[in-house]
């Protein structure tokens, strides 16, 4: 995949990105940005997700702390949830 043009994110998402200790910030804030650069890179283990969340897909930000999004046209994303692996409950 190419990679995104445009991302949006959610009130929610602002909101619990806000949440985040500062070091987790500057943690996902380069994993964002490397999403955004190569959607599918090895270390973001980038996937879909199952179930009733199968509109979206997740990647890591680090072995404990999740982005939920979903990709809409034209190499876009939304940004919906940053959490740990609860984010699926």
């Amino acid at each position: 995949m190419a990679k995104i043009n445009l991302s949006h994110t959610s009130p929610y998402f602002e909101r619990q990105f806000d949440k985040l200790p500062g070091h987790l910030k500057k943690i996902a804030t380069r994993k964002i940005l490397l999403f955004e650069n190569n959607p599918f890179h090895p270390s973001l283990n980038t996937h879909k997700l199952k179930g009733a969340l199968s509109l979206y897909w997740a990647f890591y930000i680090t072995k404990a702390y999740r982005v939920m999004l979903r990709f809409l046209d034209n190499n876009e994303v939304i940004y919906y949830d940053i959490d740990t692996h609860d984010i699926y409950e």
